[in-house]
């Protein structure tokens, strides 16, 4: 990675793009305003954080829980789309930055991504003419793309014929399942995708993936079991595929943020059976982590003795009504904090600790409704909110205010982290 590029983003001058912000920041650099030693206090709200401690205990939790599974990491970059934080998962050992789509790859490749995972086709004529030139002119930058069809392995390979294409394009056979998202459906149709590449001379097969995520939304004995089903028919489609890979390193690869466990126990056994193979996971929210969906369903929270992972975002809210005696809203909404995978969790008042028997129960563009905190919140107050869901969260910041710890009574703000969504 190149890190004179990411080393730069601290001479961005500050402005009213950036609305974590303050304006007596206008006109600073990154680094000029970080050495005025800011605090939470300096910056007001509607406000995402980063809280450097747990970012840090999460960045080696999970390093060393991939180390002793024996799986690679190439987390999925779209979830924080921060240069900057790439930068340290790559640092802590990780094997390549996944992403999903052509515009993310511009922004890796800007920033100097050796090795970039695709988890998706790449179709786009365009793109596959500014990926061929990419690859031409860098011999050491790697690429892998997936491929799900014959269809679009002609389209791939018409395309990359058209723009001259020099190295051939690593692809993997996406193999998916019944009401899933992409892929291949069921190993015959997989198969008939490997031929289609092996057909087309722009392509090289390099292995196989998918995403089991898409089959399973929580940890029940039933979502489980078909995580598992799902696993091990993609593992036979390896063994399958084996003995015609022109790569003596295939890849397997699968494994997003909540079943990486799972992943790691089906999967690894290939690589003794096929010396060589490499077992790639993909957890892209564990960097942040959360205080919602991924908290309760992570391995590492639900794995009696492992190392649990810790929320690294937190929600800033003001109080500005108080129309009822147990409604408050707050100056936070869908436009600034994530509600996909359910909606924040009022977690205390600044300046007043813990706020207890409170509940978020509906967010509007620019509102949060908060229900029974009472006087506990009165206007003005700023509350802090535990969030669920990064994927959507890092979307709504172009730059997120970094605090040595959030739990501190005046947390420092140590960095800002740069997004490109």
């Amino acid at each position: 990675m190149d890190r004179d590029a990411v080393a730069a983003l601290a001479d961005e001058t500050l402005d009213w793009r950036f609305k974590a912000v303050p304006a007596d920041a206008w006109g600073r650099t990154v680094r000029g305003w970080l050495a005025t030693g800011p605090t939470l206090d300096s910056l007001g709200t509607p406000l995402l954080t980063l809280d450097a401690a747990a970012l840090d205990h999460n960045l080696r939790t999970m390093a060393a829980w991939c180390r002793e599974a024996d799986v690679l990491l190439a987390p999925h970059g779209k979830t924080t789309m921060a240069p900057a934080l790439w930068q340290t998962q790559l640092a802590a050992g990780a094997h390549a930055i996944t992403l999903a789509n052509l515009p993310q790859l511009r922004v890796a490749r800007a920033f100097g991504v050796q090795r970039l995972l695709l988890a998706n086709t790449l179709l786009d004529p365009a793109g596959l003419a500014w990926l061929a030139a990419e690859l031409d002119r860098h011999p050491d930058f790697a690429f892998t793309s997936w491929v799900d069809s014959a269809d679009s392995v002609r389209q791939m390979d018409a395309a990359l014929r058209a723009a001259g294409a020099q190295r051939p394009v690593e692809v993997l056979v996406e193999l998916g399942g019944p009401g899933g998202r992409t892929g291949a459906r069921g190993i015959p149709a997989a198969l008939d995708v490997a031929a289609a590449v092996h057909a087309a001379p722009t392509l090289r097969l390099a292995g196989v993936g998918g995403y089991e995520g898409a089959l399973a939304h929580d940890a029940s004995d039933r979502a489980l079991a078909a995580v598992r089903d799902y696993l091990c028919d993609l593992a036979e489609l390896h063994r399958r595929l084996a003995p015609d890979y022109p790569t003596p390193t295939p890849v397997v690869t699968a494994g997003g943020s909540a079943y990486f466990d799972t992943v790691a126990e089906e999967l690894t056994p290939l690589a003794e059976e096929f010396p060589g193979t490499k077992v790639v996971v993909r957890a892209g929210a564990y960097h942040a982590h959360d205080d919602g969906f991924y908290r309760g369903i992570s391995p590492l929270a639900r794995t009696t003795g492992a190392t649990p992972l810790r929320s690294a975002m937190h929600g800033w809210a003001r109080v500005v009504s108080h129309p009822e005696p147990q409604l408050a809203l707050l100056d936070a909404g869908k436009r600034d904090l994530p509600f996909d995978e359910g909606l924040p969790e009022p977690q205390l008042v600044r300046g007043a600790g813990e706020l207890t028997g409170a509940e978020v129960t509906a967010l509007n563009d620019q509102h949060t409704f908060l229900r029974g905190a009472g006087e506990s919140a009165p206007i003005g107050a700023v509350v802090r909110l535990g969030l669920s869901h990064p994927c959507t969260a890092f979307d709504k910041w172009t730059l997120i205010p970094v605090v040595d710890h959030a739990d501190a009574q005046h947390p420092r703000v140590v960095d800002l982290v740069r997004t490109y969504f």
